[in-house]
């Protein structure tokens, strides 16, 4: 859901037992917005104050709790036991008592036992005052073992109050690279300044980290003219080349919105240092009328990918409709040495994800049937291995739901699925779009072609219940190379029902359903021709946080693998 979502006003500060519903107060009707605020999603409502000592995080009126508190200090902050189970839990901090949302993971080519997941770990915990106390960074969930054992590492974000929207990616000499968005928030009680777009990377399998490399710098803050990067994603490939792509939001008076076009940066040392930013997107996106004058590269979600010559191609999605905000998805093909674009962009389909696709939730945000967590339409492109030409963009859209969708939730009948569409010719052309049909919703997926050419898409899937409520993730496998017919299997061996009773980002929600699973999920190819998923499980009950507080059921990060 590309849309522009305006920044009007600052964190409300309220009861610290009760769970934020997001950190902006208005939504205006009809205008783009973008998921920008997710970033910055709290399970609970406090008070950040940035601390450059420590580089954490304090509440007003508590007294400070120093970094080493939150054993960000460390690189190594815990380990999981030993798994044989089918589904394995990789994060271990504060017991698995926070949320993980937000997944990417990565195979190492040199080491198929390497893996690194990435997630949004929160760490909440209450001081001796009776504060409670949050930070939010990227980690790195990393095994040896091949997903057995999961080791969680910091890295060092010195000036950064918070992190979001991890990325992870592997070169073919297995430096590992893990790119986020670093936020700070201002003394006192304002939030926050635009945020930068971050890379580190790790020569040790994920053990350690450098400090990151900022590759671009925010401008202004939350509700004033500046620059406001947003949903970046990375791509590595041969020896010390990595490609980091994102979207720019140009805020006018009061936040209001311009533009948002895709750019990219390239590195050909390891991560040490990048390229300036340039943008990619192009003039072929469309320009709709926006507050002010007119908006051009309504564009978000951007997803680079390796073709196995070397072409470096991303996929984004760009508002193309001006009355329901629809969006299509654009590819363009850029130069692996200096980032700039060299063609396209090439239309891959038109979705069906506008305003009156969905019903509403009440952060004014698109979900689905008796729901409150937002959604949207993204997924991402990826690349075959065994032939440079042959490339795929997934996605979910409404296109076989009951349209236009009842706003209310509670009365909705919803029916997302997933789309595929792929290319033959180096992405000049694409296949009609086909969908992956099935009952209820299948919502944020992640495609990745196998060692074998095989075209496998991960997505959280709700056909496992009648009542369209609990889902579980599904691996869907092409049942021969470029027929974009699959088979499907379930990845989770236990339901998850975010429609009530969750713990996180759900105080004052109806049947205390979470407005946040995260707004992505990841899958990577493993040797053989296997697959790895990480995906966000609530299947654990009893989480109560603060001690004697309300309790429900949690938001980790799981992993499996599958043949």
């Amino acid at each position: 859901m590309s849309r522009r979502m305006y920044k009007a006003g600052l964190l409300a500060l309220v009861v610290a037992a009760v769970l934020s519903l997001g950190v902006y107060s208005a939504l205006r009707a009809n205008t783009p917005r973008s998921h920008a605020e997710g970033d910055l999603e709290l399970p609970v409502t406090h008070q950040h104050y940035n601390s450059v000592e420590t580089h954490g995080v304090a509440e007003s009126g508590g007294d400070p709790i120093s970094l080493g508190s939150f054993k960000n200090s460390a690189p190594t902050l815990c380990s999981t036991t030993t798994s044989a189970d089918a589904n394995v839990l990789t994060d271990c901090e504060l017991g698995g008592n926070t949320p993980h949302n937000e997944t990417s993971i990565a195979v190492n080519p040199t080491n198929p036992l390497n893996m690194i997941g990435s997630a949004n770990d929160y760490q909440i915990i209450v001081s001796s005052g009776g504060a409670v106390k949050e930070t939010i960074y990227s980690r790195a969930h990393i095994t040896f073992d091949g997903g057995k054992t999961w080791t969680n590492t910091s890295i060092a974000f010195p000036n950064y109050s918070a992190t979001g929207d991890p990325a992870v990616a592997f070169d073919t000499d297995g430096t590992a690279y893990l790119a986020t968005l670093g936020f700070a928030f201002s003394q006192g009680n304002g939030c926050c300044i635009n945020p930068d777009v971050l890379v580190a990377h790790s020569t040790d399998g994920g053990k350690t980290w450098s400090t990151p490399v900022r590759v671009a710098t925010g401008t202004g803050s939350f509700g004033s003219v500046g620059t406001f990067n947003d949903k970046e994603y990375i791509a590595a490939w041969g020896h010390g080349n990595v490609m980091v792509t994102w979207t720019v939001f140009n805020d006018g008076i009061g936040g209001s919105y311009i533009s948002s076009p895709i750019h990219d940066v390239v590195s050909h040392d390891g991560g040490s240092s990048f390229t300036s930013g340039v943008e990619i997107s192009g003039s072929a996106s469309f320009c709709i009328g926006a507050q002010g004058g007119t908006a051009c590269d309504q564009d978000q979600v951007s997803v680079p990918t390796v073709a196995a010559d070397g072409s470096i191609y991303v996929a984004f999605e760009n508002t193309y409709e001006t009355t329901t905000f629809r969006d299509q998805y654009l590819v363009v093909k850029v130069d692996p040495t200096t980032g700039g674009r060299v063609a396209g962009p090439f239309k891959v389909a038109q979705l069906v994800d506008g305003t009156t696709d969905y019903p509403i939730n009440v952060d004014g945000r698109q979900t689905y049937q008796d729901s409150e967590f937002r959604t949207w339409s993204a997924g991402n492109i990826t690349a075959d291995p065994t032939n440079a030409q042959h490339l795929a963009v997934v996605w979910s859209d409404m296109r076989n739901s009951t349209l236009p969708a009842n706003p209310d939730p509670f009365q909705a009948k919803t029916n997302s699925d997933i789309v595929v569409s792929q290319s033959t010719d180096g992405g000049a052309t694409w296949s009609a779009p086909t969908a992956l049909a099935a009952p209820g919703d299948q919502f944020m997926p992640w495609g990745a072609y196998d060692t074998n050419g095989k075209l496998r898409i991960g997505y959280f899937d709700r056909s496992y219940d009648p009542a369209n409520h609990k889902f579980g993730f599904t691996l869907a496998t092409e049942t021969s190379v470029g027929s974009l017919s699959f088979s499907t299997a379930q990845v989770t061996d236990t339901l998850s029902d975010p429609t009530q009773g969750t713990r996180w980002f759900s105080g004052g929600v109806p049947n205390n359903a979470t407005t946040f699973l995260g707004d992505y999920s990841g899958i990577a190819a493993t040797p053989g021709g296997g697959v790895v998923s990480l995906w966000t499980d609530e299947r654990a009950t009893g989480v109560c946080f603060p001690t004697g507080g309300r309790c429900g059921t949690g938001e980790n990060a799981y992993v499996a693998l599958t043949a």
